[in-house]
């Protein structure tokens, strides 16, 4: 009983001293969507050594791809993906004018993963897959990328590394008043918090908070949001989900917080339009 409680105590102790090296901070301008939450992250890792790990594991998965001959093979369907995304980075600047000056970078894989992703940074990758199976419309697609693009918009990898750092460096400290052997490796490979943990449900509400704001103020209709995840939850139906769905939840929920969404930014497309 009492080794228990000495080790609540340490390991809160070892919290406290963890959190100490996080600061508050805000990625983005809150926009018409009203994005506020504070993020900490850690000083252990800055922006730009994410952006850095996040462009060398995207030249690794372009050069796989290169040489599985996979990588942008049909020219009009990889027009047709960077013309929307650059539509929509024309509009970073709404949530942080540094981003429009990213080297982004925006390339369609041909595997028949339903999927994309964003790097940190800007590095975009749309699977062929997605497009073969969810047959988007060009709103609908870009209410896909958006919502990657606002997770890099928002660094949400560099607040989950923050935190894994954080467990870890609070482990260690405990590790060593307590003798304990099993602790998390602080050289955990980046790419793992970055590219294979699902993000948390506040992380999605607003990835979709930002990528329908983007595709409004783009021009493009922000109720494909609905139509898009409509499909995606009919897809989820099938005998085995989609790696897009393993870390995108889509529900009636979502779906009915997308409608709330898509109403409040509709004024921003009217305008666009025009």
């Amino acid at each position: 009983m009492k080794r228990t409680v000495l080790g609540k105590r340490l390991a809160a102790g070892a919290l406290a001293v963890a959190l100490a090296g996080c600061a508050a901070v805000q990625t983005t301008s809150s926009g018409q969507v009203g994005v506020e939450r504070k993020q900490y992250m850690s000083g252990l890792v800055s922006e730009a050594q994410l952006n850095q790990a996040a462009a060398q594991n995207y030249a690794q998965v372009l050069g796989q791809a290169r040489a599985q001959k996979a990588l942008d093979r049909d020219a009009a369907q990889t027009r047709r993906v960077r013309a929307i995304a650059q539509r929509l980075i024309g509009q970073v600047g709404v949530f942080r004018p540094d981003a429009a000056g990213w080297n982004w970078e925006v390339h369609v894989i041909s595997q028949d993963e339903v999927n994309a992703w964003c790097m940190p940074g800007g590095k975009i990758a749309v699977y062929t897959g997605l497009i073969q199976r969810i047959r988007p419309s060009d709103a609908e697609l870009a209410a896909i990328i958006g919502h990657e693009m606002a997770h890099a918009l928002r660094e949400h990898s560099r607040e989950q590394v923050s935190q894994k750092m954080a467990t870890s460096f609070g482990l260690s400290v405990l590790s060593a008043v307590t003798g304990m052997r099993e602790v998390n490796d602080l050289g955990s490979s980046l790419s793992q918090v970055m590219f294979e943990l699902p993000n948390s449900r506040t992380h999605e509400s607003e990835a979709d908070l930002i990528g329908v704001e983007l595709a409004a103020r783009a021009g493009y209709d922000p109720r494909a949001a609905i139509t898009l995840w409509q499909k995606m939850a009919a897809l989820e139906q099938g005998s085995a989900q989609p790696e897009f769905l393993s870390t995108h939840p889509s529900s009636s929920t979502r779906i009915a917080d997308l409608q709330a969404i898509s109403q409040r930014v509709m004024p921003l497309y009217e305008q666009a339009r025009r």
